[in-house]
């Protein structure tokens, strides 16, 4: 399959597959005589790993490496749920921050005024009795 190819049957823009080949993500396909690019079929499943990866947060760097063992032919179980694990905990920390991010906005909101406002101090969101 050549970039264009491989790129539409993935969903992905063309250069989203040169620059994975550039960061290695891609092993650099063979040349046709006219210098194309001619990637083996098995590109379009690694391309899906990547994806499916990104999805699941992970960053290009991890994908790399889990990339690199399973291309060793070694399991990736273990350095996958390390990853996943790590990424579990990220999203804990990320769903706690905007909960309480959601907390204090409804703080904020509950706190307006139902009536018509009045002139704030400068610096102030709210006039100095609505404090």
């Amino acid at each position: 399959m050549r970039v264009a190819e491989l790129a539409a049957a993935a969903g992905v823009a063309p250069d989203t597959v040169r620059y994975y080949e550039r960061t290695g993500l891609l092993a650099p396909p063979p040349r046709t005589p006219g210098g194309y690019r001619a990637f083996p079929e098995s590109a379009l499943d690694r391309l899906r790993f990547i994806q499916g990866c990104q999805r699941l947060g992970l960053r290009l760097r991890e994908i790399g490496e889990l990339l690199s063992l399973r291309d060793t032919g070694e399991c990736p179980c273990e350095p996958a749920e390390t990853l996943l694990r790590r990424r579990i905990t990220e999203i804990d920390e990320e769903t706690a921050r905007l909960a309480a991010l959601r907390s204090d906005l409804v703080r904020m909101v509950d706190s307006l005024p139902d009536g018509p406002c009045i002139d704030p101090e400068p610096g102030n969101w709210c006039a100095p009795e609505r404090r």
